[in-house]
């Protein structure tokens, strides 16, 4: 397998995701609320699924090896303008984090950012996993030997390895304060 398949398959993961969002916007609409604790279950897979694992195999290791390379200036500008993507997701999760807090504390007028913030997740990723899957990752396979790529797989399972623990220590950092 090379490192580039495993990033395409944890996008199938994502595009699920993203149906069980368009699937809540549905029952937000129909009934005006939404289960505070279901919008946590899907941040929480947007920060540490998508964004710390997915993104972070991309940007740590993925995009590091590729920025060794003597890349094309289209290429080199699509990878800068994936990263800006990345970042763009962080701030979206982000606000639906504080939009959900909020609604969670009572200000029933928090419902509208995070049915915003949920629209602009399902309108954002798709084309950022369609650049990436139709695009960029196919591109950047020129760049790469065999054996770069093979070193590139071993490092992403070694990163997988150590996230479960990354997660829980912060858990248990948090709830020890």
């Amino acid at each position: 397998m090379q490192a580039r398949a495993t990033l395409m398959i944890e996008h199938r993961l994502i595009e699920r995701m993203l149906s069980v969002i368009k699937d809540m916007l549905l029952e937000i609409q129909s009934k005006q609320k939404v289960n505070p604790v279901l919008v946590d279950m899907v941040i929480d897979f947007i920060k540490f699924y998508a964004d710390r694992t997915h993104h972070g195999k991309e940007e740590d290791i993925f995009f590091r090896e590729l920025d060794k390379k003597k890349l094309s200036a289209e290429d080199r500008k699509i990878m800068n303008e994936l990263i800006d993507e990345h970042e763009y997701a962080r701030n979206i999760t982000n606000a639906l984090a504080d939009a959900n807090k909020r609604y969670r504390n009572g200000e029933k007028a928090a419902l509208k950012e995070i049915t915003d913030k949920f629209h602009a997740l399902v309108e954002f990723y798709p084309g950022h996993i369609d650049k990436e899957d139709n695009s960029f990752f196919p591109a950047s396979r020129n760049y790469f030997k065999d054996e770069e790529d093979k070193k590139m797989l071993e490092e992403f399972w070694e990163f997988d390895r150590k996230l479960i623990h990354e997660k829980y220590e912060a858990l248990i950092g948090i709830l020890e304060r």
